[in-house]
């Protein structure tokens, strides 16, 4: 049993983080500035904590943990990401969690991380072409990613790699792709559009419309929570110490995955396109390393995931709806 900090605990991968490594059979101490929204977590310890703050990680990192889940961020889709009004709130609040942590760590003696980076992290100039995006882990130079939070996670990338050289810590670095499933943020503006689009087509009547930004045409890939936390506990348990993209290689334009949500839900929708934060054109990973050091590629497909995070959201949806009801009438 090993003995194991998980920060950010109470967001969406972190919380199913939690569960995984205590079904794992794991101690397992969660932070987070909140308990998680959806779920009653299994942690052994949870603290409610901000980590931009030296004396909570001190507090939380009082000793050697086994291992440390870095998670920690100020983050949404791009609703929050891409507008540009939250920049130096991202950048700041961010650095300053990584910064804090990792320094801690080392103070302490913890010689194992994972830090969760981004697939934002990599060129703008790569990703022009929705149908033939490039990222590869090698094409991250020279330096050029299209947001402030991608700018952070590269940055923080670079500092947690300097610690592994001067301090000989086992650092793991995780670029995730648009990861996606039940119990996450599904509205509010921090949304990624796969919650997005589940709500809105689990409010939307047969036969109306839903609203996507832009064109529609950019491209991305999702990969399904399960998928993401099997990749993060293969990369813990391996030898290799550079960045892998942690993703799906199945691509999609945001029409077809809207697409694709209406299928599962069994409702004839359509699309109305309005301006809006889009970031880059075309993204989707690239799995060649990952196949290559840990023998391992997602299997499960997009609609699968697609059809288990639908019907949470609808029950969400409709949960919402009844409770608004009951106030109307007065019996809540």
């Amino acid at each position: 049993m090993k003995k194991i900090l998980v920060c950010g605990a109470g967001g969406f991968i972190g919380g199913h983080l939690v569960k995984r490594l205590k079904a794992d059979g794991h101690w397992v101490r969660g932070v987070d500035l909140k308990q998680h929204e959806f779920s009653e977590l299994p942690a052994d310890e949870f603290v409610i904590g901000d980590l931009r703050e030296q004396s909570v990680c001190r507090e939380v990192l009082d000793r050697p943990f086994d291992e440390i889940y870095q998670l920690a961020a100020d983050m949404g889709g791009a609703g929050y990401i891409f507008t540009g009004e939250q920049d130096a709130d991202v950048m700041h609040n961010s650095a300053t969690i990584n910064l804090n942590v990792v320094h801690q760590a080392q103070k302490v003696g913890v010689h194992k991380i994972f830090y969760s980076s981004s697939a934002c992290m990599y060129p703008e100039y790569n990703q022009l072409d929705p149908d033939n995006p490039k990222c590869a882990e090698d094409s991250a130079y020279p330096a050029a990613p299209d947001s402030e939070y991608g700018w952070e996670k590269l940055f923080s990338e670079r500092l947690y790699l300097s610690y592994a050289r001067n301090y000989g810590m086992q650092i793991r670095i995780g670029r995730f792709h648009n990861i996606f499933g039940e119990e996450g943020t599904w509205q509010g503006g921090r949304e990624k559009s796969p919650a997005a689009l589940c709500r809105k087509v689990a409010e939307a009547p047969d036969g109306g419309a839903i609203e996507v930004w832009g064109d529609g045409l950019q491209t991305r890939s999702f990969l399904y929570i399960d998928e993401c936390l099997e990749a993060v506990r293969r990369l813990m348990d391996s030898n290799f110490a550079e960045p892998i993209n942690i993703g799906s290689e199945e691509m999609v334009t945001i029409n077809r995955l809207a697409e694709t949500v209406m299928e599962v839900a069994g409702k004839s929708l359509s699309l109305k396109h309005i301006e809006g934060p889009l970031g880059v054109r075309g993204r989707n990973s690239d799995n060649n390393l990952i196949r290559e050091k840990l023998g391992w590629e997602p299997t499960m497909p997009l609609i699968d995931g697609i059809r288990k995070t639908y019907q949470w959201i609808s029950a969400q949806v409709e949960r919402q709806h009844s409770q608004s009801a009951d106030r109307s009438y007065g019996t809540a």
